[in-house]
């Protein structure tokens, strides 16, 4: 049994939160789960109103009761979303808690929380706006101070023809590139540690090789060793977040596209815009599921949902069939 001569959740929230960052987690997510953990545990008073200080919560007064109490009041102005978010930081806290040996049981399974739903999946709109994207940057556009269309194409390459999320971008290695010719992969480090591999087709292998070639002739062969970052900023350095999605903003100017990308979803259009191509193309919710990292299916379904409904929307708006609906419309069934 942990020795709990200081029972505060001050505590024990430092002692996960240290645990989570040892599988490196994003600084957002670390950040969520500290903002859900004292929150919550603030409201965790009798009255609900007065936010209690956190080293005067006993981590042992956490009842079922208590967190029932506590997340009702936390529920109240908050968003589906974020209750349910809250209630999985929580759920993973008290698991934590009882392998340290802390407290003997969880109590969040006795705590209701609302079902999140599933986020809509947001592609580029346009049926060729993919390809006129990469025709774009694919040219080296003279208004740039120092253009690198070799690196941008790379990017593009990536996140439209492998689906890679932007942290796993930032992630891969010269290295993560690897298999023989006609079996080459991608070889990412997916959300929540989960590796996977993604299988590569020519086109993107031989833009993903004229990008390190360009690379080696601009910083030198050192600069593309197999434990080196795999793509780097026009320094040289490695490609953080920001630097990441200002690229990718950077190429849909260029193209003119930005009409034609959904509001909160730059990057990641990209990558929607790849698992909603194979939705189209007959691939499997468990083929989306295993190519994209997802962790349930349910996450890929509604990828197959969407082109249903699409499908749909395309046969309703047949003039034909709109012809019948007039045709038949005000008659008795």
């Amino acid at each position: 049994m942990h020795d709990i001569v200081d029972g505060s959740v001050a505590r024990f929230i430092e002692e996960f939160l240290t645990d989570r960052a040892t599988r490196k987690p994003s600084p957002h997510t670390l950040a969520a789960y500290r903002r859900d953990l004292t929150i919550v545990a603030a409201l965790t008073g009798p009255d609900g109103t007065t936010p209690l200080p956190l080293d005067r919560v006993s981590i042992t007064a956490l009842s079922p009761q208590v967190m029932r109490r506590a997340f009702a009041r936390f529920a109240v102005p908050r968003a589906i979303a974020s209750v349910h978010r809250a209630w999985s930081t929580w759920n993973s806290f008290f698991t934590f808690l009882v392998a340290e040996g802390v407290v003997a049981g969880n109590p969040m399974p006795a705590v209701g929380r609302p079902r999140a739903p599933l986020p809509r999946p947001k592609p580029l709109r346009g049926e060729d706006t993919p390809e006129e994207l990469l025709a774009a940057v694919a040219r080296e556009p003279g208004r740039q101070r120092d253009p690198w269309p070799e690196r941008d194409l790379a990017v593009l390459a990536l996140a439209l023809c492998a689906g890679l999320r932007l942290s796993e971008l930032l992630a891969l290695r010269v290295a993560s590139v690897a298999g023989r010719d006609g079996e080459r992969r991608v070889d990412v480090a997916g959300k929540g540690g989960r590796p996977r591999t993604v299988p590569i087709e020519a086109g993107v292998d031989r833009v993903l090789a004229e990008y390190v070639e360009s690379r080696r002739r601009r910083f030198g062969a050192r600069s593309v060793r197999p434990d080196s970052p795999l793509l780097v900023d026009r320094r040289g350095e490695p490609l953080r977040r920001g630097g990441l999605q200002y690229l990718v903003e950077s190429c849909y100017r260029r193209a003119g596209i930005g009409d034609r990308v959904p509001k909160g979803a730059r990057l990641h259009a990209l990558r929607h815009t790849f698992a909603t191509r194979l939705a189209e193309d007959g691939a499997s919710a468990a083929e989306i599921m295993r190519l994209l990292g997802h962790a349930s299916l349910a996450s890929s379904q509604t990828y197959i949902e969407v082109t249903a409904g699409q499908q749909r929307a395309a046969v309703r708006s047949n003039r034909t069939n709109q012809a019948l609906a007039m045709l038949v419309k005000g008659r008795p069934v």
